[in-house]
């Protein structure tokens, strides 16, 4: 989907608008920050070394607008990340398996 689309067709409703805007800019902040895996658990990642909070606000994107949300939301970290994007949306890819529909 393009840039385009995703600013014509967004998969939230406007009653979402404020919070989906700031869970998906705490995204990006802790893709470049921190990433979304690490090589061990402990310190903000989980035992199967997936960022929690980018879990949390995963888990949260899904029950606002499911797939298309967090698919929206991948698009973001894509698009928003500078030369970083392609390979934080990567890892965000992994960090979401087993929420919601993602990646079963």
């Amino acid at each position: 989907m393009s840039w385009l689309a995703d600013l014509l067709n967004k998969p939230y409703s406007s009653h979402h608008k404020v919070e989906v805007e700031k869970l998906l800019d705490e995204l990006v902040s802790i893709g470049l920050r921190d990433d979304y895996l690490s090589e061990r658990p402990g310190a903000g990642f989980n035992m199967q070394c997936r960022n929690i909070r980018a879990r949390q606000i995963g888990t949260r994107l899904n029950e606002i607008g499911g797939l298309a949300m967090m698919e929206y939301a991948q698009r973001y970290v894509r698009r928003k990340a500078g030369k970083l994007g392609r390979t934080l949306a990567e890892h965000l890819e992994y960090a979401w398996v087993e929420i919601g529909d993602w990646m079963k």
